[in-house]
């Protein structure tokens, strides 16, 4: 495991935040009730055949300052979303960044090679206007550029609150507190994960920010390595991951071959209470990974021996499955959904962090080996 401080030549350009994640689906308004649902989210917009939008179906939902925008085609015969969705099933299409200045980011990343998917364009409302601006790094997995100095509203642009926004629905089951999103991890084929990183480096100035190998992150029967990417002032952290070789195949392996190809596997969200975010997510219907007592017994055994102090009550902990890692300054708490989809390609962590900036590579063999005992269960181990 290692910790980067070098980061480089500060680029000409200034990244503030992750604004928004789009995903394609099949059906945008099941998915948008699903997360209302299970998670906790609220409806931030909606754009569709009622605001003149014939070609594409767009529900916002969110909590915190956390979004996510779920579209579908509205019209037959759109192939780029068919082939999508035929090859990757539901799943995450666009990671969005708030920038400072969106023509000058995307200018940048197309000079350093970064394929043009959508040139600056502007969209206004009475609220104000936002300038976006959209490229490709890899794959089909885009990034748009949002510059929103000029605008007041609630999201973007052009969305309005529908009339379906299951809001007294959401009213009757137990809140979700969460802040934003914490990271988004990628998934490549072996030996991709240093030609992304590079394109990452190059394209939009991102440096590395920690990383992990193999002899770090493995189990009896798989492995994997990771570097994280981060902007210069570290508030969007992007790790790539590849598999690495092992006995059997491994669950990035696996996420590659039912999603086609590199993508999205996962989102973390940061909540300041991770007991109550998921003990009120389980009672919405949530399901998450399950992790054995004896991951708690060696844990308690570890901490003896730390003069780090974990302030929640480990047996709430152990009781909803939460993990723990920790080291000389700090400690995170994390757990992991089981895949949202049909296949197995996306799922959420939520993360609780206390002075502890790590990935949870302490946890990534008992990790392992919980999803493990998922893909044999599918078939795919």
């Amino acid at each position: 495991m290692t910790s980067y401080a070098e980061k480089g030549l500060k680029p000409a350009v200034n990244y503030e935040a992750f604004h928004h994640v789009t995903f394609w689906v099949g059906n945008a308004k099941q998915a948008a009730s699903y997360y209302i649902t299970h998670f906790g989210f609220h409806y931030v917009g909606y754009r569709g055949l009622e605001t003149k939008d014939r070609d594409v179906s767009s529900h916002a939902v969110g909590n915190g300052k956390l979004v996510f925008v779920f579209k579908s085609s509205l019209q037959p015969g759109n192939e780029e979303m068919s082939e999508f969705l035929g090859t990757h099933g539901d799943g995450v299409k666009d990671v969005a960044f708030t920038v400072e200045n969106a023509r000058a980011c995307y200018q940048m990343a197309v000079d350093k090679g970064a394929m043009p998917i959508r040139e600056p364009w502007t969209e206004s409302d009475e609220d104000g206007e936002v300038t976006m601006a959209t490229i490709r790094v890899y794959g089909d997995t885009d990034h748009t550029f949002v510059e929103k100095s000029k605008y007041n509203g609630r999201f973007l642009p052009g969305y309005i609150t529908p009339a379906f926004d299951f809001s007294d629905f959401d009213s009757m089951l137990p809140p979700v507190s969460v802040e934003f999103i914490d990271h988004c991890v990628s998934n490549q084929p072996e030996d991709k994960m240093v030609e992304i990183t590079e394109r990452y480096e190059k394209i939009l100035g991102f440096h590395r920010f920690w990383s992990v190998d193999d002899k770090d992150i493995h189990t009896e029967y798989s492995s994997l390595r990771s570097i994280v990417m981060a902007d210069w002032d570290e508030a969007i952290k992007m790790p790539i991951n590849e598999p690495a070789e092992g006995l059997r195949k491994s669950q990035i392996q696996e996420y590659i071959e039912f999603n086609g190809g590199p993508g999205i596997q996962h989102i973390a969200v940061r909540t300041n209470d991770i007991i109550t975010a998921v003990s009120n997510m389980k009672k919405r219907g949530a399901q998450f990974l399950f992790t054995p007592k004896t991951y708690y017994d060696d844990l308690r055994e570890r901490l003896k021996h730390s003069k780090v102090k974990i302030s929640e009550d480990m047996d709430m902990l152990e009781k909803l499955h939460i993990l723990v890692d920790f080291d000389d300054q700090g400690y995170l708490l994390q757990i992991f959904t089981m895949p949202l989809e049909d296949r197995p390609t996306f799922f959420l962590e939520f993360i609780q962090r206390h002075n502890h900036q790590g990935f949870g590579a302490g946890n990534f063999g008992q990790l392992f080996k919980a999803i493990e005992r998922e893909q044999a269960l599918r078939g795919n181990l």
